[in-house]
């Protein structure tokens, strides 16, 4: 027989253990595989939300990589306005320091027989160098009187003139006065080839060029020669200019180096005398100096037209006419 004992303790354990499945039912209902699913399906449709698609990223990184083509472009453009290495920066400065100057060539030959070499040596001097001359460096000799014989052809206007600039008596026999006649046709050749302006020209210029051509044409084969005058007188020319007061010439002699030339004129000056050459533009030019001017020599490396202005697009005023400091010789009959 079961005791009243066994049946209680039976029944405890028979509610313990529905309780049991009870609180099981309950875990099984709030956490089971359906909530679980549930809460993937949730991470995941905001995980794909958060991430953008395949296309747009893509489209993304083309746009990146245009901008950084556009960054390195603009650098390039950058590196060459200004030198970016100090081998540029200094040749920038050699050139701001060779203004004014001028690079000269010349042949060096070293050795001799087998081991003769030439090598070509540059170097850079001053475009312009000029200096005073010294009174025991003057003519002291007084001059002879040339010939008067001239032939002269301007090279701008192309028109010649051969003249003798002395008048003759009677008997054909120089007076040792001047042909007015004579200067007049050589004033017309060496007029202003911009402004066609006549000016009487210095006489004594004339004089000293028929005493050159005398001693040039003296050489073998040099009976015809003749000058070729660049220029003669410059109206357009600053007041300073010797070729504004027509007391200047730029000439050259075909066959006779500007070397020669150069020194013979230098041979010529008793005082008061600016004699130049020019090594670029192959002539010389020689002048009277205002009164009281000392002598002057120089050397000028600077080539055909390096002394015109730079154009201007604005309009210039037209300069005012300044007058004559000597009329201009009438040709006479």
């Amino acid at each position: 027989m079961i005791t009243t004992s066994t049946r209680t303790i039976r029944r405890s354990v028979a509610w313990i253990r529905l309780t049991t499945l009870l609180v099981a039912l309950a875990v099984l209902a709030a956490f089971g595989p359906g909530r679980a699913e549930a809460k993937t399906a949730a991470k995941a449709s905001s995980s794909s939300k958060a991430k953008p698609p395949a296309a747009k990223a893509t489209t993304k990184k083309k746009t990146t990589a245009k901008a950084t083509a556009k960054k390195k472009a603009a650098k390039k453009t950058a590196a060459k306005k200004k030198p970016t290495s100090k081998k540029k920066a200094k040749k920038t400065a050699t050139r701001k320091t060779d203004k004014g100057t001028t690079k000269v060539c010349k042949s060096v030959t070293t050795g001799k027989g087998k081991r003769k070499k030439t090598k070509r040596s540059c170097k850079r001097v001053k475009t312009f160098q000029g200096h005073g001359v010294a009174r025991a460096q003057l003519r002291t000799a007084p001059l002879e009187q040339p010939s008067g014989e001239l032939a002269v052809w301007s090279e701008n206007l192309g028109e010649g003139v051969t003249v003798n600039i002395y008048a003759k008596d009677a008997q054909g026999r120089p007076t040792g006065e001047f042909d007015d006649a004579a200067l007049a046709a050589l004033d017309e050749v060496f007029r202003c080839r911009r402004t066609q302006e006549v000016r009487a020209v210095d006489p004594k210029l004339y004089e000293q060029l028929s005493r050159m051509l005398d001693h040039f044409r003296s050489q073998e084969g040099g009976e015809d020669r003749r000058f070729e005058l660049v220029s003669g007188l410059r109206y357009s020319e600053r007041n300073s200019s010797r070729h504004h007061h027509a007391s200047a010439a730029d000439v050259r002699i075909k066959g006779v180096s500007i070397r020669e030339m150069y020194d013979y004129a230098e041979s010529l000056d008793p005082g008061g005398m600016g004699i130049g050459i020019y090594p670029t533009s192959g002539f010389i030019h020689f002048d009277y100096r205002a009164p009281g001017e000392p002598s002057y020599r120089w050397t000028d490396l600077s080539g055909p037209g390096s002394g015109k202005a730079s154009k201007s697009t604005k309009k210039k005023k037209a300069p005012a006419k300044r007058p004559r400091t000597t009329p201009a010789r009438r040709a006479t009959s």
